[in-house]
């Protein structure tokens, strides 16, 4: 069980230290015999080096060298020197150490991968050996990205003067959001815990308490359908101020992100960030989140295409929908079975079809030029700004579905034709603010908020909570970074009587409201001071810094997208000893 301790780590190596006596622990990366050298690459956490046997003048260790296999844990003693053939892909590869001694402290079986940087394993495997995953070196570089983040955001926020909270996991369940994970209680049996969405409520309550500046890196948890960029439990780095406005946390937010960028990329990025209102963000890009790495911008072509003869397009703007369209500039070339799969890809956000028309050097060639009169066709041309060579996809639905089915057909278009990869390599900051405060959601036939019922109105727009709720827009602005949500915030409902007038709206009776969120009410009568904050994604951000378009790359023992993990089998049945101890008892499936 014994083995030689560490005097120094596998990236430690160069040119100054050659001549000196080390001795390195770490796990073998590859052995080779090459008859008059063998040669054993050694690697840790910290980098990997050559280390080197003679067997000329080193038989007794050049015997035992052939029980060296990859993934064999070993310590190594040795002398540094210069080697004669350097290796410039790894950091230390001027130097390599020649093996006095070396002893195996722990073998290992024949892994189901290999520990190498670009290996083409399928996901389902590397999740259920993380641990063996988690020893290649892009994953270590994401993780040491990741603790770099802790620290940047530990002292960012130290130094504007924030406490550091930590706020229950175990909460009351108040769900106006995801489905909450509920924990059933032992003691009070038949209730439940929740696992928290996110600290919000407890937050709020600090700055009641008048700390004034709170931070947490904190745990979250959504059950909620998974996404690429999406977990069941999260992190994210969660903000609170008193006394402040919209711009005081924005500039707060783009303080940090520049530090961030800095630091971990030596980029310089410039603020204040671009702002664009959620309106303008849907009109123009289809998104509340729009990328703005490339343009490919949407166009409104309501009040041209409402006068034609084409029944889709009246019948939309006789309903009080829009027409709108995306010059895929380009792309004329597009065959029919590249049309027919952006149709399907439309559908997949509610459409139900999707109009086109090329502009090729023989003309218009488009399903519904027959509905057109020429004089429409070149308005939309002119509308779109189209040349020879373009492709244009129309729309026409109800105002959000027209633009957010675009939105996505940007997004595709952007990836078929390879405007992705010319932009991979860059990032856009921008601000979306004034959100609807409010949606209607017809199968509940109620509103329900847009960000959380804790958002406060814009001052201007609190009359319109008597007579328009769904006008009135939000105090609320999110900060998108390469057309991924990285943060998103709001200024609070400071007031008692605002607070209850907004779950008025949300259709919760003063009982449902008082037994829901009768301690905040409570707590607003009491001097609450005026206050807002933001959240950042904190797995979002890591993904974004090490250049991952996937969430599970960049935590550490991820779910799939069943919310499973495959590596120890959760969730998993427990035991009916541990179901009586509840109160619970487990419903029989129906045949």
């Amino acid at each position: 069980m014994s083995f030689t301790k560490r005097t120094a780590t596998c990236g430690d190596f160069s040119p100054e230290v050659s001549g000196k006596e080390v001795v390195i622990n770490g796990w073998v990366d590859s052995a080779r015999n090459m008859g008059g050298l063998i040669f054993i690459d050694v690697r840790d956490r910290y980098g990997l080096v050559q280390a080197v046997i003679e067997p000329e003048t080193q038989a007794e260790l050049a015997a035992r060298a052939k029980e060296l296999r990859s993934e064999f844990v070993v310590w190594i003693s040795g002398t540094v020197r210069m080697r004669e053939n350097p290796n410039p892909n790894i950091p230390t590869g001027l130097v390599e150490i020649l093996v006095s001694d070396f002893g195996i402290i722990n073998r290992a079986e024949v892994t189901p991968f290999e520990i190498k940087s670009d290996i083409e394993t399928n996901e389902e495997l590397r999740l259920k050996y993380r641990y063996l995953d988690l020893r290649r070196q892009p994953m270590q570089r994401n993780f040491l990205v990741r603790n770099q983040l802790y620290q940047l955001a530990h002292r960012y926020f130290a130094e504007n003067n924030f406490v550091e909270f930590e706020t229950p996991v175990l909460m009351k369940s108040t769900p106006e959001g995801a489905r909450d994970f509920l924990v059933p209680s032992r003691i009070h049996k038949g209730s439940f815990y929740a696992l928290p969405q996110s600290p919000q409520l407890y937050k709020q309550l600090l700055m009641v308490a008048g700390y004034d500046r709170y931070m947490q890196i904190v745990k979250c948890f959504r059950d909620e359908d998974l996404r690429a960029d999406r977990q069941p439990e999260f992190t994210q780095i969660d903000v609170e101020m008193s006394f402040v406005e919209a711009d005081d946390i924005m500039a707060l937010a783009e303080g940090f992100t520049q530090l961030v960028w800095r630091e971990v990329l030596r980029q310089e990025i410039e603020t204040p960030f671009k702002r664009m209102t959620w309106h303008e963000a849907i009109t123009r890009y289809g998104s509340d989140k729009p990328d703005l790495r490339y343009d490919l911008e949407l166009t409104t072509i309501t009040d041209i295409a409402k006068g034609t003869e084409f029944a889709v397009f009246k019948d939309a703007a006789s309903n009080g929908g829009e027409i709108a369209l995306l010059n895929a500039k380009g792309c004329a070339e597009f065959s029919r079975k590249q049309l027919d799969e952006l149709t399907e890809h439309a559908k997949r956000y509610g459409a139900k079809g999707l109009a086109w028309m090329k502009f090729t050097a023989d003309g218009v060639n488009s399903p519904i030029a027959k509905f057109l009169k020429e004089e429409e066709i070149e308005a939309f041309k002119n509308a779109a700004k189209a040349e020879t060579g373009d492709l244009l996809l129309l729309m026409a639905d109800e105002f959000e579905r027209c633009y957010t089915v675009l939105g996505a057909l940007r997004i595709e278009v952007a990836k078929r034709s390879g405007i992705f990869e010319k932009v991979k390599n860059k990032y856009s900051f921008h601000w979306v603010t004034d959100f609807p405060l409010l949606e209607y959601s017809p199968e509940e036939n109620r509103y329900v908020a847009r960000h959380h019922p804790f958002t406060a109105p814009k001052n201007e727009d609190v009359e319109l909570l008597k007579s328009k709720p769904e006008a009135a827009r939000a105090k609320a602005y999110d900060l998108v970074i390469n057309g991924y949500e990285a943060a998103g915030g709001s200024v609070r409902i400071h007031q008692n009587d605002v607070q209850q007038q907004m779950f008025d709206l949300l259709g919760l009776s003063q009982e449902e409201a008082e037994a829901k969120f009768g301690f905040l009410l409570s707590a607003l009568k009491f001097g609450a001071p005026p206050h807002g904050g933001i959240a950042m994604g904190f797995d979002r951000w890591v993904m974004l810094l090490v250049g991952s378009d996937n969430i599970r790359d960049v935590i550490a023992f991820p779910k799939t997208a069943s919310a499973s993990s495959l590596m120890d089998e959760a969730p998993s049945t427990v035991a009916e000893e541990q179901l009586k101890e509840l109160g619970l008892q487990l419903l029989k499936k129906p045949e």
